[in-house]
């Protein structure tokens, strides 16, 4: 076996093992311990240069000397954990130095195993297995998410055209009925709840674009007053069919900012439904905006008030976590849904804060500052 410089993996993909090592001896020992796995190997002489080729060679499991001239394994290991891009794949770190400063140094690195000089090759050909099984699982977890992915979107794509004829249908309904009619109300009603269906299918894509990074900001300048007016008032009628009022506290005045406007939407769209949920008949659901100034930069915090059961403390950080939305609503039967995270990720995106607290004498505030 004669393995050379880093070259891509096959197509059939046979476990793909990069040495990385100064020493042209010491490469080629650990190369030929392997040699009876049939792994497909190459070699790199030094850090900087799997940091170039790793995009090339796409290994499953690097061994890694760690005292190399110039950037030392610990470095190299460093950088790669450091890359969401590369971050997964095992790193072994093989070094003839065995205090404990030295491996915990490694683990501060981001090391997922370790081998000591010199190199027995029953351990090695062990530890290469276990970081294989590990990267192997990896792959089989990124592939199933990829799948519920394309899922989700064809699911979604397949949605949309039975939701915009009913959508057509229910406005068709609006315009012909009369105003005090008792089908209006309920047409109403039907329109309220589809538009909060094509919003979640929009969330359920944002917040995928989100995760990928591949969603791009659209951001113009904007007036927040009329911003946050105009999305109240197009729920006031779904208010008056919940039977409590809908508040609107606004400061006078107009305040510019620049906001993704269709996204932003959405967020105040999502505090009010998540608010209106909670809402007890005859009671007051609150919108208040406030202005403010940081340096010379224009800032605004957004408060919508309830006077529902309330939020308990140790769960007002997590409804708005994507993965715990499940475990507080089991807990405590809280209807919590997507929205309230795709709120979270859209003000964040913004470079502003979302947070829960409770409101005085009863219920609860969301609050966003931007």
């Amino acid at each position: 076996m004669n393995p050379q410089t880093p070259h891509p993996a096959p197509s059939n993909h046979q476990p793909h093992i990069c040495i990385v090592d100064d020493n042209e001896m010491a490469r080629e020992v650990i190369a030929d311990l392997l040699s009876t796995e049939g792994y497909d190997v190459s070699l790199a002489t030094s850090g900087p240069e799997i940091i170039e080729n790793i995009g090339h060679i796409q290994p499953d499991v690097i061994l890694m000397d760690v005292m190399m001239p110039g950037m030392s394994g610990y470095d190299v290991c460093h950088i790669l954990k450091q890359d969401e891009q590369w971050q997964h794949i095992p790193i072994i770190l093989v070094t003839a130095l065995n205090g404990r400063e030295d491996m915990l140094q490694g683990l501060q690195a981001g090391a997922d195993e370790f081998l000591s000089k010199p190199v027995n090759g029953s351990e090695l050909r062990a530890r290469v297995r276990t970081m294989l099984r590990i990267k192997n699982q990896y792959d089989a977890l990124q592939s199933l998410l990829q799948l519920r992915e394309d899922l989700s979107h064809m699911l979604i794509h397949d949605m949309r055209t039975p939701l915009t004829v009913a959508m057509l249908y229910n406005d068709f309904v609006l315009r012909r009925t009369e105003e005090d009619s008792k089908i209006k109300e309920y047409a109403t009603t039907v329109r309220s709840s589809l538009r909060s269906l094509d919003g979640f299918m929009d969330e359920v894509l944002t917040v995928a674009k989100m995760e990928q990074g591949s969603l791009k900001l659209e951001p113009i300048e904007v007036d927040i007053n009329g911003l946050v007016t105009q999305v109240v008032e197009a729920n006031r009628e779904a208010a008056r069919i919940r039977q409590f009022d809908l508040h609107l506290d606004l400061p006078e005045g107009e305040l510019k900012v620049c906001l993704d406007v269709s996204l932003f939407k959405r967020v105040i769209d999502n505090l009010l439904s998540n608010a209106f949920k909670f809402a007890p008949e005859d009671s007051t659901v609150t919108v208040r905006l406030r202005y403010g100034q940081n340096g010379h930069r224009p800032t605004f915090r957004l408060e919508v008030l309830d006077e529902g059961p309330g939020i308990d403390p140790e769960d007002q950080e997590r409804i708005f976590n994507k993965y715990e939305i499940v475990a507080v609503k089991k807990k405590n039967g809280r209807q919590t849904g997507l929205g309230l995270a795709f709120c979270k990720m859209v003000v964040e995106a913004h470079g502003g804060r979302i947070f829960a607290s409770a409101n005085t004498p009863q219920g609860a505030i969301l609050t966003v500052e931007l």
